[in-house]
């Protein structure tokens, strides 16, 4: 797949089918994220994979717009050593979520409580939480954004400006 049809026909999904990842696809994935750019090649990133059912449901039931996540065939949540690096974490975020589309695959990602999902997870302290994704295939008889989002994007000439503001 071309990148650039890929970044501008992914977009987020929130509904799944109750079918697993196969291994080589989700090692994939988190390879993509491992090969994400880093400052300094400090390489902050590490992530917990969770596959459980049962622990896919406590992290929906964390906020109101996550329980999607429990439809979900995985969620990966993003830990960082060292410091919290928003920019490097988002870097893998998006290599993994368009390494996961162009697999057939539906990615979004959720903000989820950080203290509470660390203790979940058993993360230990020191660590920092950056995002969570869910992935999974999309289950075709919901695959539409919510009315809340299904909005057109600002025309390119209304967010650039050369030179100066």
């Amino acid at each position: 797949m071309d990148t650039y049809d890929a970044i501008i026909k992914k977009r987020d999904r929130r509904h799944f089918l109750a079918r697993p990842i196969p291994e080589e696809t989700l090692r994939r994935i988190l390879q993509a994220g491992r090969m994400a750019g880093s400052s300094k090649n400090s390489q902050p990133n590490r992530f917990v994979v969770v596959r459980d059912r049962e622990l896919l449901e406590r992290m929906a039931a964390m906020v109101p717009v996550g329980k999607w996540l429990s439809t979900a065939a995985a969620a990966v949540v993003f830990v960082q050593e060292g410091r919290a690096h928003g920019f490097d974490a988002g870097r893998a975020a998006q290599n993994m979520m368009l390494t996961a589309f162009n697999e057939g695959i539906g990615s979004c990602p959720a903000h989820l409580p950080e203290a509470a999902l660390a203790q979940m997870l058993g993360i230990p302290e020191g660590l920092f939480l950056d995002r969570v994704i869910g992935f999974g295939y999309v289950d075709p008889e919901r695959d539409r954004p919510p009315s809340a989002v299904a909005r057109q994007r600002l025309p390119l000439e209304d967010i650039v400006h050369y030179d100066r503001w």
